[in-house]
């Protein structure tokens, strides 16, 4: 018995000592509603500074509304992100866990929170409030995790991207204070000293004016007609020009040239096309009222900021550390996180990745540091990839929450961003590189940055031009020995499909491969080179066609290769069948290729991530 209670209060010590408990689902995540958002906001600023990296977790209403909708094996790195993109646009975020951490060996110190959202139109401008779909999947998951949707709804932490934000400072007429310092103009032209002197002389004589009737002793009625004669307006009570340009650059010239005054504050009015339509002048009565003005316009923008940015903040902040940000989804998650928070995603990959490059310049994706040790089949997802860890290999780690105040109840929600922050230090133990001072610290950066820095859910191409087609298979094979069949009936099998393909030519008595990819669509994957035009020539030749083949093509099935499925994802077909989508490809001449994405020797690399062939 004394042994008992000895192990007992020595398992007690250890976990007081690492301050989690065992089980981890008693992890305590702090969770962030509108009621806490203010308070929550100033912690999480302080930890993300702390920190060394950041971790990402999005829970949305959906990933795909289709079979076919869901990121491939076969889907090169263009086609992955139209899927993604497609999925950004279309879904919610509903619940975005962050947690700022930091490691030293086997020790973990992690901050999380988990953020509750929901796309208010707080300021009645009709943003960012917008329909979306719901996948009755996700939706129930969340239900079973015990998640509040009336909270949600009414207690929810709005946002507006940063796109968004801008057109909505537009529409609201927000001033901006031009407090940066401005560049001298380098030879200015006639045209602009014209321009110079005339606004200036306007701007004198109105000051001088207003001036007078400041400290004049007319009377208050006399002193109203003077404004509305003078056409004077005001802006907090105190008096303003505005001044109407017609670019950037006589923007400029009107912000430098009322330097000259000392008792001028420059405004920048926002156009609806962006840049500034006006600069308005306001009159200050000494420096003192000055320095009040500048404190409340100050003030003004930081309560403008926490209407219109919202949860954005802490996207704002992430950015601003420029701390590493750790996914396990990272295309997934980011192409939302762009989508939401920052700008309406742009039509190509590349576009995509310089645009969120400059918000994240470092991306870890874990799952490809997970697939430096194990086969990729095991880490579909966290908890295989957990499992896995656990069974091959020892990487101890202690998770702490040092003063992470997450009230008395215990919640279930958020808990996936801290199993990402536990699966990255155990890799990076089992890999080597876990730091254990801050030099070992801006080496694992810098490492992780070179090695790891992109999306592992996006086929990379390799050097050789092949691609993997199973986990467990390393046989690789090119992007243009594959051939999609469709219009088949729904109730042939994939086993009886091939069995057809068979009997019916001796081209298929080679080696291939047939999977579903929906009810009447499959992909055929030739395995001699070459074959895959032999059957698409001899498909467009009927007769060539004969046996079983001809009975299939009699019933409707039709065959084509790889850009025609390339252009079904490029014209955004996605309310259609797969099926469908190929078909409308086939006759929608519409959608240009370059020379290089007509030739299909395009390779891309299946990635690990990806569903399986065997599971369509």
């Amino acid at each position: 018995m004394a042994s008992l209670i000895s192990l007992f209060l020595q398992r007690r010590l250890l976990c007081t000592r690492s301050n989690v408990p065992h089980n981890p689902s008693h992890w305590n995540v702090k969770q962030v509603t509108k009621s806490n958002f203010a308070g929550s906001l100033e912690e999480i600023k302080s930890h993300i500074a702390t920190s060394d990296f950041v971790a990402l977790s999005l829970q949305n209403t959906g990933s795909f509304s289709a079979a076919w909708h869901r990121v491939s094996p076969f889907d090169t790195p263009e086609t992955a992100y139209l899927k993604a993109k497609h999925a950004a646009e279309r879904f919610q975020v509903l619940q975005f866990a962050v947690c700022p951490f930091s490691f030293r060996a086997s020790k973990v110190a992690a901050h999380p929170y988990n953020f509750h959202l929901f796309p208010r139109d707080e300021l009645n401008m009709g943003m960012p409030s917008y329909s979306f779909s719901c996948q009755t999947s996700s939706l129930t998951s969340m239900a079973r995790e015990g998640f509040d949707f009336n909270a949600c709804i009414y207690d929810g932490i709005s946002y507006l991207s940063r796109a968004q934000e801008s057109a909505a400072k537009v529409q609201m007429e927000y001033p901006i204070h031009a407090n940066f310092v401005v560049r001298p103009i380098s030879n200015p032209s006639l045209v602009d000293k014209v321009f110079i002197e005339r606004n200036k002389s306007r701007v004198r004589h109105w000051r001088n004016v207003c001036k007078d009737v400041i400290t004049g002793d007319e009377e208050p009625l006399v002193q109203c007609l003077r404004k509305i004669v003078l056409s004077s307006e005001e802006f907090r009570s105190r008096p303003c020009m505005t001044i109407d340009v017609c670019s950037e650059r006589q923007a400029e010239l009107i912000i430098e040239m009322l330097q000259d005054f000392d008792d001028l504050v420059p405004l920048i009015i926002l156009a609806k096309g962006g840049g500034a339509q006006a600069v308005r002048a306001v009159l200050t009565s000494s420096k003192e009222d000055k320095n009040l003005l500048m404190a409340e316009l100050q003030s003004m923008e930081e309560e403008h900021n926490k209407k219109l940015c919202g949860f954005r903040e802490v996207i704002d902040l992430i950015s601003a550390s420029q701390k590493p940000v750790v996914s396990y989804d990272s295309l997934n998650d980011l192409t939302f996180v762009h989508s939401k928070f920052l700008a309406p995603l742009p039509p190509t990959m590349d576009e995509f990745l310089h645009s969120l490059q400059l918000v994240f310049p470092c991306v870890v994706d874990v799952s490809r540091l997970m697939n430096k040790i194990g086969p990729p089949r095991k880490a579909r997802n966290v908890p295989l990839a957990m499992s896995y860890l656990k069974n091959h290999f020892f990487a101890p780690v202690d998770m702490e929450f040092p003063c992470q105040d997450t009230g008395n109840k215990i919640q279930i929600h958020g808990h996936n961003v801290l199993d990402i922050c536990k699966l990255f230090a155990k890799l990076s133990y089992v890999l080597k590189i876990a730091p254990s001072a801050d030099s070992d610290l801006r080496n694992l950066a810098s490492t992780l940055e070179n090695n790891f820095n992109g999306f592992s859910t996006v086929p990379q191409e390799t050097t050789d031009g092949e691609i993997s087609i199973w986990r467990s298979n390393t046989r690789k094979v090119n992007c243009s020995d594959l051939v999609f069949l469709w219009g088949f009936r729904d109730d042939i099998t994939a086993g009886m499909l091939k069995n057809m393909l068979q009997e019916s030519h001796t081209i298929f008595s080679e080696a291939f491969d047939l999977r579903l990819v929906e009810k009447s669509s499959a992909i055929v994957v030739f395995w001699q080179p070459g074959l895959s035009k032999t059957f698409l020539d001899m498909m467009s030749n009927s007769l060539e066609v004969s046996g079983t083949l001809l009975e299939l093509v009699s019933e409707g099935m039709k065959a084509a290769g790889y850009e025609i499925y390339d252009r079904a994802c490029k014209l955004g077909l996605w309310e259609s069948s797969l099926a469908e989508a190929l078909d409308k490809a086939t006759i929608n001449p519409c959608c240009s290729f370059s020379p290089s994405e007509r030739n299909l020797a395009q390779r891309c690399q299946y990635s690990e991530l990806m569903i399986d062939l065997d599971d369509l």
